[in-house]
This record gives C-alpha cells, structure tokens and sequence, in this order.
C-alpha cells in the first residue's frame, strides 16, 4: 500500500496534468474545459490507485488473482461516453471531435499517474498541448487553400423577394450553394442562412455583408468568422 502522501500526490499531479489540457479548451471556448479534463484526469487516476490497491485486504486469500488492468479497460472504453457528449451534429457539420479526443487523452494520463508512471503522464500531456496548440496553425500553413465553406445569418423582413438576395450575391461574385430559410419565433421575421463555397476570402465576406445590409428588408446581417465574429446591422 502506498503512503498517505504518495497518493493525494498522484491524485493532485493527475488534477493538474488534466487541467492544464483543459486550460486550451477552454481558451477556445469549448463546453468542455479546464474542469472536465481536470476532473476526467483525477477519476482515472483514483480508479487506477483502487485497482491496484484497494484490494490489497483480500490478496492473501486463497484463489484471489489481482489484475489492475482490468480496471484501467473499463475507463478506457467508459470515457467515450463523456467523449460522446461533446460532439455537436449540425447542419452536417460535426464539432468536438478534438475536444473527445483530449478527453480520452487526459483518461489516460489520469490512469499513467494512478500507476506512478510520471514520465509517460508528463510526456503524454506535453505532446498533447503541442497538438492541440500547434497542429491547426500548422495544418493552415502545409493545405493554405483549403477552406472551410462560410455561413452568414439574416434576419429579413417576411415576405422579403429572395431574388433581391441572390442578386446582391451574384454581384459580389462570392459562390453561393444555398439559402435556407426558416420561420422565426417573433412575428414579420424569418431566419435566413446563405452557404457560400469554400472559396470565399474574409474580405469578400465583409464586402458581401456590405452589400446586404442595404438590401431593403434585410433587418441584421451576421456571420462566424475564423478569426472572430462579425455582425451588421441596417442603419434606422
């Protein structure tokens, strides 16, 4: 049986390990932060100090076999269920993958302190903040023309000629794949989505976002942008 100090200090290390994992979802904003890693980190951690010393009692009993690692298996395939729920299907946009892989990362790291394996928990949470830090801005400089297709919201008045908008769109000579339009909850209003190609620059977005809001009957022009958010709204 370890000591008394041995294990509030792997149960800590693990805390810590997770949370700074968490610390780069959280920067990004994601339901899943410094807290959920932090405390996925210290649960793995705490089974695997259970597994393979909670039962120390009954190892002098005859026929007892211990095997920690049948613990460790179960939080391995368990954790995929928290993974799960940070995954977002919309719009056939899937989100969250990364932020369930990190979860499952920091399973992992909470299970290699539990086990007194510092290094390897050290080492896996430092090449995992590299990934999650480095590999998108890496990915952007290696593929610089792949781009992901844009999106921009409207709020039109109801009634308002869509032609009027494919119009002002065709114009600005940004490619268009569709537009979606959905009643609103508040009366003489409806939500419109327009879905331009994957080759549109921010700077034509703006321009497009421009153009739009002095389209008669368009009421707030707005749009998620890769660096930020942009809104506009028509003058009154």
């Amino acid at each position: 049986m370890i000591s008394p100090v041995e294990l509030v200090l792997r149960l800590a290390v693990a805390a810590i390990l997770g949370g700074l994992v968490g610390l780069e979802r959280e920067r990004l904003e994601w339901a899943a932060g410094m807290r959920t890693h932090a405390l996925v980190s210290l649960g793995s951690a705490l089974f695997m100090v259970v597994s393979i010393f909670g039962f120390s009692d009954i190892l002098n009993e005859q026929h007892v076999i211990l095997d920690p690692s049948r613990v460790a298996a179960q939080v391995a395939s368990g954790i995929g269920f928290i993974g799960a729920g940070t995954i977002i299907f919309r719009r056939e946009i899937v989100k969250g993958l990364t932020t369930a892989a990190s979860i499952w990362a920091v399973a992992a790291v909470g299970l290699a302190v539990g086990g007194g394996m510092f290094l390897a928990a050290g080492s896996a949470t430092l090449l995992a903040l590299a990934l999650l830090a480095l590999a998108k801005p890496l990915k952007a400089r290696m593929f610089p023309n792949r781009k992901e297709a844009r999106r921009l919201r409207l709020i039109v008045e109801r009634g308002t000629p869509l032609a009027d908008l494919r119009e002002e769109i065709e114009a600005s000579e940004v490619p268009l794949e569709r537009i979606v339009v959905r009643p609103s909850s508040a009366d003489e209003e409806d939500d419109a989505e327009l879905v331009l190609g994957k080759g549109s620059r921010r700077e034509e977005l703006l321009s497009l976002m421009e153009g739009l809001r002095r389209v008669p009957g368009i009421r707030e022009v707005s749009s998620a942008l890769t660096n930020g958010s942009a809104e506009s709204k028509p003058e009154q």
